[in-house]
């Protein structure tokens, strides 16, 4: 991330020392080879652009969507309503994918914005490039017939290799395996408590206290079994080993 932030500060000094020497906005010039060199004030442009588009790249291409599924899904089976609270959540969610995508965003950061920084490669030639380890990594957890499905809705005759699916498609399909990992393994979490929930539900009823509710004494036992287990390591590791 701070290779990330590099490049950004790169890609924004240039262009901010260009607006202010009266450079147009939009300015593209066509070369004889038949390529377009975008000026640095238009890359400044699209880089705005980019940024305003981020939170959906966060949710949409990484490994985000299953994570903070899974915390809250795990919130739900203990019972303990708003512990943790969302912003907690949301920060373990976003740490996580921090961790998990860290080499994807390396190698985008190596293989693209580092060249293109250095005008080794040009704009159009950088977003290609950066777009091969995002694509490698939403492929690896993409479910074969999930991207089979958006392809034959798309109705793209040009995809040779899976590498060759456009994120238009490649991202819906993506988002549909995340839903489905996410769902199955918040079904496996919830297993231990309803054992524990139905449990103490018998015992009350045996006992002929209905009017207790079970979910008062069920609680301290969840939060017992989930710390004897040390339920927070193994459901770390677990997110993180499923996108290896």
């Amino acid at each position: 991330m701070l290779k990330l932030c590099l490049a950004v500060l790169l890609l924004c000094v240039p262009a901010v020392a260009s607006a202010q020497m009266g450079i147009p906005i939009l300015n593209a010039v066509q070369e004889a080879e038949g390529a377009t060199e975008y000026s640095v004030t238009l890359q400044l442009l699209a880089l705005m652009t980019v940024l305003t588009l981020l939170p959906s790249l966060l949710l949409m291409m990484t490994s985000f969507t299953r994570i903070i599924i899974v915390l809250s899904l795990l919130r739900q089976a203990l019972g303990t309503a708003q512990t943790p609270p969302n912003q907690v959540l949301l920060g373990i969610a976003l740490f996580l994918t921090i961790f998990v995508m860290t080499p994807v965003f390396s190698e985008v950061y190596e293989d693209a914005l580092k060249p293109y920084s250095e005008e080794q490669l040009q704009f159009e030639e950088a977003v290609a490039v950066g777009q091969l380890p995002i694509k490698r990594f939403m492929l690896r957890q993409t479910r074969q017939e999930d991207l089979q499905t958006f392809v034959a809705l798309a109705e793209s005759a040009e995809i040779n290799a899976p590498i060759d699916t456009p994120l238009s498609v490649l991202v819906p399909a993506f988002i549909t395996s995340e839903l489905k990992s996410a769902f199955i393994i918040g079904f496996m979490l919830y297993i231990p408590f309803i054992i524990i929930d139905m449990v103490v539900a018998s015992v009350l009823m045996s006992m002929g206290m209905m009017m207790l509710s079970p979910m008062i004494i069920s609680l301290p036992f969840k939060l017992l079994l989930f710390v004897m287990v040390d339920g927070w390591t193994l459901l770390m590791t677990s997110l993180t080993k499923s996108f290896i």
